[in-house]
């Protein structure tokens, strides 16, 4: 079993811990200045906001994707738009004003752009790509964990 870095122990106790906080934090202070009614109201009321939002910008994202299918085009820019609008999206169910404030970030058009970038600078970090060079057949150490068998796929159908 593989053990946790530090960093994501930090994100986790971030995430678990910090941000429910701040949450608390933020709708105590917003209670007190405009009242408790007035809180759930605007709660409800950006999360009615938030779900508009995140419907609209999914269905125009779910047509741009399959365009770019029918193109013959890689979606990799619709996709990304699809995870970051599902995201923001579970970000506008949480109770808070602040996971709300990161939910419409990552869900507007003007504002998606940015978050992209961020998401395709994180896969690319993450994603390793072994490539072999010609002419070393497997022996270097920028190769595969073994040789190179070259060969045909025949199938029996």
């Amino acid at each position: 079993m593989r053990r946790r870095t530090p960093a994501v122990r930090a994100l986790l106790f971030v995430l678990f811990i910090v941000v429910p906080l701040v949450e608390i934090y933020v709708l105590v202070q917003v209670g007190q200045v405009i009242g408790a009614g007035w809180t759930i109201l605007l709660l409800v009321a950006d999360a009615l906001l938030g779900t508009w939002l995140m419907r609209r910008e999914g269905a125009r994202a779910w047509r741009t994707l399959r365009e770019a299918v029918e193109q013959g085009r890689m979606p990799a820019t619709e996709l990304a738009d699809g995870a970051l609008i599902l995201f923001g999206g579970a970000l506008m169910l949480a109770p808070g004003f602040v996971t709300d404030v990161f939910g419409i970030l990552l869900i507007l058009p003007f504002t998606r752009p940015f978050f992209r970038r961020l998401l395709s600078a994180f896969v690319a970090r993450r994603l390793v790509v072994n490539v072999t060079r010609p002419g070393t057949q497997g022996r270097g150490p920028e190769s595969g964990p073994g040789p190179v068998v070259r060969g045909e796929v025949v199938d029996d159908d």
